[in-house]
């Protein structure tokens, strides 16, 4: 049925599941009235409910599934603080002034996320190991090196070191790469075990939290607004948009503004530490520079191989995308074609147009949208930041405000056009080599 691939009884649910369970969630009754209505469980719907209930506003979070459905307990669990566009592009797209202060907010998200972390007391298996980019080609190298050598020059940081071909053995070992970049901050953790710490403080702060609670629509009444779900309706002064990949059409203004794909992930059975160890020598998070790029880590028990990428151009059952991940992982390690796949699973991530995040007000409703792929770090930091600009403090400003935030023509949040761009892109991958 499942294939040779698949070990007894593998799932189709993530690997992180078994650990941190989804919760059976009790029904929540709605208020009539609250301060503030946040859309979305995830790490930016409970950070920004977290922040707001404990300076004294009155809080609820709707989520139309249980919390932390989505891509909050389905991701790779890689923390960092890089954005999807070099410095190179931001200069280019923003000017210098503008560049350097993404990049530096981006710094300040990962200090934010780790003394978060430490102040609630959230142990998430959070590992500081860092990450290696590696290069798709040789081109990919240089330009890393010089994205290097420009952003200590002129934003005044270190943002890692490069290892040439020859010695990349020393962080991976695969031939695969022209050689590629290592990062020395962020690192990786359990993202389920790391949202359910988080909605536990939630709780203790006495947040309800309505799951299996679609919101149906978003409407404007006198100085608030009616937010009416599939359970009934909440008065809100204020509503914040927090779903990501996962936003209904109650938001359609912010909805066709981001692009859901769907990101695939298997987990190996376990092959022991040491094979893991000697697969990657310093444990990193580990990316390419690919346009369809493989993402992939040891666990965080280093016994198993969590790999993950866009499996096709169109959308596919888990056991078909286990399948060919199980491929493309034995790209990188010949050595695997015998190693079983326990878990094989999928979510979505919200893409920007301009492959950047989002954080602002439009038609009075706040949102931090657009995770980008890199959603742990960012997503918890711009949660915090909206929360104080909902609150009127200017310590809610980013560098990320004021961006626009574009759709295209006639799109309505259906991404009819994601197989003809992926297509494109393994043209560019396949030409680049």
């Amino acid at each position: 049925m499942a294939g040779d691939i698949f070990a007894d009884g593998w799932k189709a649910t993530p690997y992180w599941w078994d650990l941190a369970p989804r919760p059976d969630w009790p029904s929540v009754d709605l208020p009539a009235e609250v301060d503030v209505a946040i859309v979305g469980s995830g790490y930016a719907g409970m950070s920004c409910a977290l922040h707001l209930a404990r300076a004294g506003r009155n809080v609820i979070i709707l989520e139309a599934k249980e919390p932390g459905h989505g891509a909050s307990s389905r991701s790779g669990g890689m923390a960092g603080s890089g954005l999807k566009l070099g410095y190179a592009d931001l200069k280019a797209k923003y000017g210098q002034q503008r560049a350097v202060d993404l990049i530096l907010e981006t710094e300040r998200s990962l200090e934010f996320f780790e003394e978060f972390m430490a102040g609630e007391q959230i142990q998430c298996h959070y590992q500081k190991v860092g990450r290696f980019i590696g290069a798709h080609a040789p081109s990919h190298y240089e330009a890393m090196a010089r994205g290097i050598d420009e952003v200590k020059k002129e934003v005044g940081i270190d943002t890692g070191y490069m290892v040439p071909r020859a010695e990349q053995g020393s962080e991976i070992k695969t031939d695969l790469y022209y050689g590629g970049k290592v990062t020395g901050s962020g690192g990786g953790l359990h993202p389920a075990v790391y949202h359910q710490g988080v909605l536990d403080r939630v709780k203790a702060a006495g947040i309800p939290v309505a799951g299996h609670t679609p919101v149906t629509a978003i409407a404007r009444e006198g100085e608030g607004f009616e937010v009416t779900t599939t359970r009934g309706k909440i008065k809100a002064r204020n509503v914040a948009v927090m779903t990501n990949g996962y936003t209904p059409s109650a938001a359609q203004d912010l909805r066709r503004r981001l692009v859901p794909v769907g990101s695939y992930i298997i987990a190996t059975e376990d092959i022991g530490e040491e094979k893991v160890t000697e697969l990657f020598p310093n444990h990193r998070m580990i990316a390419d520079t690919k346009a369809i790029l493989y993402y992939y880590r040891p666990s965080p028990d280093r016994k198993r191989i969590i790999f993950g990428g866009r499996a096709k151009t169109r959308d596919v059952e888990t056991a078909e995308s286990g399948r060919i991940l199980h491929k493309f992982m034995c790209g990188v390690f010949p050595e695997l074609q015998d190693v079983k796949v326990t878990h094989s699973w999928t979510g979505n991530v919200a893409f920007a147009f301009d492959k950047l995040p989002h954080i602002g007000e439009r038609d009075g409703i706040h949102y931090a949208l657009a995770c980008n792929g890199s959603g742990v770090v960012k997503q918890t930091y711009l949660g915090m930041k909206t929360a104080l600009s909902i609150m009127g403090d200017p310590e809610g400003r980013t560098a990320f405000h004021d961006l626009e935030f574009t759709t295209i023509p006639f799109y309505d949040g259906n991404p009819w056009f994601l197989p003809i761009v992926q297509r494109w892109y393994q043209w560019r991958d396949a030409r680049a080599r």
